[in-house]
């Protein structure tokens, strides 16, 4: 689009003192005559541009005009690549990279510079969420419905729906949309799609965005106390933080913590194997001792 064209051009000029039109065209990959037309419509804007000829020709601002060259840090251009880094793991394309070598044209050592922040979005089912994510990506942007099949606890579900926002949160990737089904705006989860489809163009309608505390997704159906043996305090660090357990005279760990379900909490429990035990709510512990005779059954029938 122009105005980005634009704003790329003016944010190379802010980096460097002088820049030739044949680097622009090449830069933003248009011709040369269509660099010159923005360089004219940057000079109706205000922006006194100079262009010099000859040799050591170029495009420059104009002398003595105060623009803040330092509009961005190279701090916070750092924390901007680093976004972009960031989305580039998840992309099927290139095109967060090229958009890193526009920004940071004039200043090389942007690229090459603080890499000790480096965030990869991807998962280990990159190969089949990146086309998700690049589908519903264009939805939005273009103003297509969706259409899929919905994997959830409770069953599957043909879903229809308008996208709005793609949100990464908790480690996963979401898509927040209106769905035409519950009539009301809806989280889904990118991995528990199959057989997804852009279908009809929609009007976009006002959004709300999606309260993504915890306490509100995830609402506390149990107040859980259990005993953890403390060769998975590990776990208890990683999961729920230092704060969530508490050191036993016997050398156990004494967990608590909010749970939204029994079916989780039983698995959660089960998945120490002799390593935890209940201890509140209690009246769960016989569903935790069914859970455990189902898994005997089971696995000595044969």
């Amino acid at each position: 689009m122009k105005i980005d064209r634009m704003i790329g051009i003016l944010s190379i000029l802010l980096q460097k003192e002088k820049v030739t039109a044949p680097d622009l065209a090449k830069t933003f990959e248009v011709s040369r005559r269509t660099i010159n037309r923005d360089i004219e419509s940057l000079c109706m804007a205000g922006i006194p541009l100079v262009t010099e000829q000859g040799q050591n020709g170029g495009i420059s601002i104009m002398e003595g005009y105060r623009i803040d060259r330092t509009l961005l840090s190279n701090a916070e251009m750092q924390a901007i690549l680093s976004g972009l880094r960031s989305l580039d793991s998840v992309s099927g394309t290139n095109r967060y990279l090229q958009l890193m070598e526009k920004l940071s044209a004039g200043a090389s050592n942007l690229l090459a510079g603080d890499t000790h922040i480096l965030i990869n979005l991807s998962s280990r089912y990159k190969s089949s969420l990146s086309p998700k994510i690049e589908l519903l990506h264009s939805a939005i942007v273009s103003g297509y419905k969706v259409s899929f099949t919905y994997h959830a606890p409770n069953g599957e579900s043909k879903r229809n729906v308008e996208p709005y926002d793609l949100i990464y949160h908790w480690a996963g990737w979401y898509l927040w949309s209106w769905c035409e089904d519950r009539q009301d705006f809806r989280l889904f989860k990118l991995m528990r799609m199959t057989d997804l489809k852009m279908t009809d163009a929609f009007e976009k309608r006002p959004v709300i965005l999606p309260d993504l505390a915890s306490e509100q997704l995830f609402p506390s159906t149990y107040e859980v106390k259990a005993k953890i043996h403390p060769k998975f305090k590990w776990r208890l660090v990683e999961e729920y933080g230092p704060d969530s357990f508490s050191l036993q005279p016997d050398g156990t760990l004494l967990f608590s913590a909010p749970f939204t379900d029994k079916t989780s909490l039983v698995c959660w429990i089960a998945s120490f194997g002799g390593g935890a035990e209940l201890l509140e709510p209690s009246e769960l512990r016989k569903d935790i001792l069914a859970f455990a005779e189902n898994l005997r059954e089971r696995h000595s029938s044969r």
